[in-house]
């Protein structure tokens, strides 16, 4: 054997074996996150695979079937209204191919009177209410209720006045920043450091890289959320890609990389809560649970409130 095998195999065995010991004992190094909220069943878009999405009428259904998060987009009017919509255009949701920023809050159009629902496709919702909300309003009717809040773009003006009015309401604690990118989440934090954050999709893949170099169990974590799509669903109901051989590849690669009970296990030991979204089946609901994951965020919150009072959580599988 060489001098350097000499030295390195039994330095690797030793990382190896650090590594794993606080993978599976991460309090030892790291105080756990302590959350204000627990989001087992949270409402995708308000829940909307049950009444128009974003709509005040979605919000109120998911509320009365004990919804523990709503989870929002917002955009911003040309007078400054920072409304509650997914979209940046209002084609899809509205039929009008204007932006919501070069409207007014009082000119925008009605939702149409029935919308797919992008994660059961072939499937629509209805509803009474078809009015576009503004966030303060959101938060005044449900003012202790959870929610996530995610900002697609660097827009400056639209994060301080989400800021603001998470402050204004006293939500720091129980609105979460969530942004894909992370140069919006960069923004969003100084902009309110007090929110938890969620992990960003280059954050995410950052994370994944630890965890398989053996050193997450060494590395500090800021975020208190990890709001991640469950793979099994790309495919079914999610659809990322145009190209089928994709959506193939991208279901199986994703299984592999993110579908680790002790990765899971890991960031929830650390108080970081994983919720996987967007799930809209009960088998889903079963996968995501027994993987040992927080919560899941659907569209159908009749559904997975059935679900969980039926069957509970089902515990991790050894």
């Amino acid at each position: 054997m060489s001098p350097l095998l000499y030295y390195a195999l039994p330095a690797l065995s030793s990382y190896v074996m650090l590594s794993i010991f606080f993978l599976r004992r991460p309090r030892l190094l790291h105080a756990p996150w302590v959350s204000a909220f627990c989001p087992r069943l949270g409402a995708h878009r308000g829940g909307s695979g049950e009444r128009l999405e974003n709509t005040m009428e979605a919000m109120e259904n998911a509320v009365a079937q004990r919804a523990d998060l709503l989870e929002l987009d917002c955009q911003l009017t040309r007078d400054g209204v920072v409304v509650v919509s997914h979209d940046k255009n209002l084609s899809r949701q509205s039929g009008v191919n204007r932006d919501v920023g070069s409207l007014d809050f009082e000119e925008l159009p009605l939702y149409k009177e029935e919308l797919e629902v992008y994660f059961s496709p072939g499937h629509f919702a209805h509803g009474s209410d078809r009015h576009m909300v503004r966030l303060e309003d959101v938060f005044r009717r449900f003012p202790r209720m959870p929610m996530s809040v995610e900002v697609k773009e660097e827009n400056e003006e639209l994060i301080c006045k989400i800021a603001g009015l998470v402050r204004h309401y006293e939500r720091d604690e129980i609105t979460i920043w969530a942004s894909e990118k992370s140069s919006v989440m960069k923004k969003c934090k100084a902009a309110n450091p007090e929110m938890p954050t969620a992990f960003t999709i280059s954050r995410g893949f950052w994370v994944l890289l630890l965890y398989y170099l053996g050193l997450l169990p060494f590395i500090s974590i800021p975020e208190r959320f990890l709001i991640s799509f469950l793979p099994t669903i790309i495919n079914r109901t999610y659809f990322p890609f145009s190209c089928s051989g994709l959506n193939q590849l991208a279901a199986v690669v994703s299984k592999w990389l993110i579908m680790r009970k002790s990765l899971i296990q890991h960031l929830e030991q650390r108080g970081v809560q994983v919720v996987f979204w967007c799930l809209n089946e009960e088998s889903d609901f079963e996968v995501a649970f027994r993987l040992g994951a927080t919560g899941v965020i659907t569209d159908y919150p009749t559904a997975l409130r059935r679900y969980l009072d039926n069957h509970g959580p089902p515990a991790p599988a050894s």
